[in-house]
């Protein structure tokens, strides 16, 4: 009798455990991807170390070194020309970069912080979001966190890693100083270059481009890309730039199974229209983008929209900037039919556009 009730008494008690454990795990999400003392110190103190972070990122960045043949030259020989990192994304191999950092390179070098040396084989490249993919051959690769769901805000603690100046792999910590920033993107007239930018001021220099910004559980947040660069060259400190991870996944997907990125192209530049424009336009409640200039051999003109037509609507939702329009444009199919609504001295029109692929930035290398 003593001997089932003890057992009873053991039951009662693993299953109550469990219980906890199963009730703590849903209060505390966290507890999944770091161990448990790590993360009830950080809830006692706050985060004093960022060792844990570090030493699940920073396996997974590896340096980039480019090399090119001397043009011109009559025994022509491949010279280093340029320096980077790189982000292991998988398994497989797959590792994303900075486009800028293997931009005019004839051999690519990857080299792991485990020792081993690699060469990388391009797979593919997008040049309005600076991003490339690398192929790399090899066992056993230590590969970044990801956090599918992710979602940065302003004020999170942020670790740059990467290569700066060559001197080794090298740390970096900071917040995220904003989200949404467009300014490095701007790539002209209709621009597919709108990365939404990460700002940081988590030191990043020459050498970290391509390099990884992670949060303080190790997870991939975004892809160093730049530091901020004023017109009057004047220096610059703590305003830097990533792509976020969101978008540089989904550009990596579509390097892997297209070898480039298919946009979808209108062939305009606008603007967005300010309150006083908006009220002399009589717009009313409506929102939209003037047209300021039509590309003549584009769909737009195709299809009859002028310049000054101030556009409304595409395939039923409202435009509400010039930003909005263009995301709406670029992840249209090419070939696929749109209506558009727009105004024009008063008049409103629905016209229907054929999209077509926007192959601008589809150099060769």
């Amino acid at each position: 009798m003593r001997l089932a009730s003890f057992l009873k008494f053991l039951l009662q008690a693993g299953a109550l455990g469990i219980l906890m454990a199963l009730i703590l795990l849903l209060l505390f999400p966290q507890l999944k991807t770091q161990p448990f003392e790590h993360w009830w110190r950080n809830q006692q103190v706050g985060v004093s170390s960022f060792s844990y972070a570090a030493g699940r990122a920073g396996p997974a960045v590896v340096n980039i070194y480019t090399r090119s043949f001397q043009r011109g030259s009559e025994s022509p020989e491949l010279s280093a020309t340029g320096l980077g990192s790189g982000v292991i994304m998988s398994d497989l191999g797959y590792v994303l970069t900075n486009y800028h950092v293997i931009a005019d390179a004839d051999q690519v070098i990857v080299a792991l912080q485990d020792g081993r040396i690699l060469a990388g084989d391009v797979t593919g490249f997008d040049v309005p979001t600076d991003l490339a993919v690398l192929k790399i051959t090899a066992g056993q690769l230590p590969v970044i966190p990801q956090d599918q769901d992710l979602s940065p805000q302003v004020g999170d603690i942020v670790l740059a890693i990467g290569n700066p100046y060559n001197v080794g792999q090298t740390i970096t910590q900071g917040i995220i100083s904003a989200t949404g920033r467009t300014g490095l993107s701007s790539m002209g007239p209709d621009s597919n270059g709108r990365q939404d930018l990460l700002q940081t001021d988590a030191a990043i220099n020459a050498g970290n481009s391509g390099g990884a910004l992670v949060n303080v559980y190790g997870e991939m947040v975004g892809i160093n890309t730049a530091s901020f660069q004023s017109l009057a060259h004047q220096e610059s400190y703590g305003i830097n730039f990533a792509i976020p991870y969101a978008l540089a996944h989904r550009i990596m997907q579509e390097l892997i199974v297209n070898g480039r990125v298919i946009r979808g192209y209108l062939g305009i530049s606008g603007a967005d229209i300010p309150p006083m424009m908006a009220q002399l336009l009589k717009l009313g409640e409506r929102t939209g983008i003037y047209v300021e200039r039509v590309n003549e051999q584009g769909p737009a003109a195709k299809a009859g929209i002028a310049q000054e037509d101030v556009l409304m609507s595409i395939d039923g939702k409202a435009i509400r900037n010039m930003r909005h329009a263009m995301d709406m444009i670029a992840e249209t199919r090419p070939g696929t039919d749109i209506q558009v609504t727009l105004l024009r001295k008063g008049k409103i029109l629905t016209l229907t556009v054929m999209i077509e692929e926007d192959s601008r930035f589809q150099r060769l290398r």
